[in-house]
């Protein structure tokens, strides 16, 4: 409820939200379970959280988390739970995101042709992809070539600056470059700022200009 106070009376839209969302009785839980087959009943309660999370403050997206796991079991899970949930959604559009394994040790979603299979198998317009510059560049090295490889599903883009995942001019990408070639090629969405900041946040918003 105060989130959505604070949305509201800053006019601010809410872009996208996790599935699950934070478990505040278990922080060191796993950060999604989709891909993990004895998992699927904990999915399903997940996935009703978050729609009830994602309904009272308006978010606009759910970035369904696979989790740990690996093999053609977890896919096989992965593309079960993204069919129910794009079906339990009722019109809300769901995003999947690659991760690097660095940060995130054994994730599933690690690749970014696994990423487009799971997306045709589940055959859904309601799910797009995550394309987070950060992890692009940390799996690929080169996040441009990446970005035309997949841009045609992306439906949502983060981004933070590699090594450090700092903000924009503390790494080695040329971010307003990647940003600018992402809209000559059309895209419009959000493009929200993942990183980790020196300190306060509203201190570090230079780039913003």
């Amino acid at each position: 409820a105060e989130l959505r106070y604070a949305l509201g009376l800053h006019e601010m839209p809410l872009a996208l939200i996790n599935c699950p969302p934070p478990n505040y009785a278990d922080p060191e839980g796993p950060r999604g379970f989709a891909a993990v087959p004895e998992e699927e009943g904990r999915f399903a309660n997940a996935l009703r959280r978050a729609l009830r999370y994602a309904g009272t403050l308006g978010a606009q997206r759910l970035h369904i988390m696979s989790g740990a796991a690996e093999g053609q079991e977890a896919e096989d899970c992965l593309v079960r739970n993204l069919t129910h949930a794009a079906e339990a959604a009722k019109g809300l559009p769901l995003t999947i995101e690659v991760i690097n394994t660095h940060d995130m040790p054994g994730y599933f979603l690690r690749d970014y042709d696994t990423a487009l299979r799971v997306l045709d198998r589940v055959g859904s317009d309601w799910i797009g992809l995550q394309f987070d510059i950060y992890h692009a560049q940390r799996i690929t090295g080169d996040v441009l070539a990446t970005w035309a490889a997949v841009k045609d599903r992306v439906t949502h883009v983060q981004f933070a600056d590699v090594p450090g995942r700092g903000g924009p001019g503390t790494g080695q990408l040329d971010l307003p470059a990647i940003w600018a070639q992402m809209a000559a090629d059309g895209y419009d969405g959000w493009i929200s700022a993942e990183y980790k900041p020196d300190g306060p946040t509203e201190e570090g918003l230079d780039w913003l200009s």
